[in-house]
């Protein structure tokens, strides 16, 4: 897979988008809005959007930059060309990490509050895969499982009070031909390349956020300990 970076000029900034560009071959599993689900993939955009967005046509913008054919889109609030990547044994990971607002998954009821938050919020942790192997559906879904793992554990270990953000979004891409691997846990030889490259990824990228924001880690809102 072919990754590329690209700039544009929208709403007074300089905004960046990243593009893995795939070949025929591929499908995916992701949670973005476009292209979101089980599927062909020949592209992944994750693009950058100004802070404060508030377009209600989150997928029409998506189209408004994509190239043509079936593939995945997704926003972000965070600096897209601070992107970092990471490869184990042939899986190969792109993440971008903004970590203004890290949030517990089982966090209080109306945390964060409805009323206060667009009705799209951009993802602040981006994290696509590529892995060069078939897959079975459940073995996709359960890589999803070891991105969200691996991604958490590298939040815990740089001390960030969270699981995440409430709106990070995944994209594991596979092939499409080949002998299916029937597990994508952890464990498994596929699932274990993508869980250290996604920590290495998501680690570096907390970081990398950490030293350009100049702030320390962040007091937890509403902890495990609260609830």
């Amino acid at each position: 897979m072919r990754l590329g970076l690209s700039h544009r000029e929208e709403d007074g900034a300089r905004l960046a988008s990243l593009l893995w560009e795939c070949g025929p071959g591929w499908r995916a599993i992701s949670s973005a809005m476009l292209g979101g689900g089980i599927g062909p993939v020949g592209w992944v955009l994750n693009a950058q959007v100004a802070g404060g967005y508030s377009r209600m046509d989150p997928v029409a913008h998506l189209l408004e930059m994509a190239p043509p054919g079936p593939g995945v889109g997704m926003l972000t609030a965070a600096a897209v060309d601070r992107f970092t990547t990471a490869a184990d044994g042939g899986v190969e990971v792109a993440a971008t990490v903004g970590l203004r607002v890290p949030t517990w998954a089982a966090a209080p009821e109306g945390t964060p509050d409805p009323e206060l938050a667009p009705m799209y919020l951009p993802g602040t942790i981006n994290i696509v895969v590529a892995v060069p192997v078939a897959m079975t559906d459940a073995a996709l879904v359960n890589a999803v499982m070891t991105v969200t793992e691996a991604k958490t554990q590298a939040l815990v270990e740089e001390g960030f009070p969270g699981t995440g953000t409430a709106s990070d979004a995944v994209c594991v891409a596979v092939r499409e031909e080949g002998g299916a691997e029937l597990f994508g846990g952890p464990r498994s030889t596929w699932g274990a390349r993508v869980a250290r490259a996604v920590h290495d990824a998501v680690r570096r990228g907390t970081r990398d956020w950490m030293d350009r924001s100049g702030r320390a880690v962040p007091e937890p809102s509403s902890g495990l300990s609260d609830m």
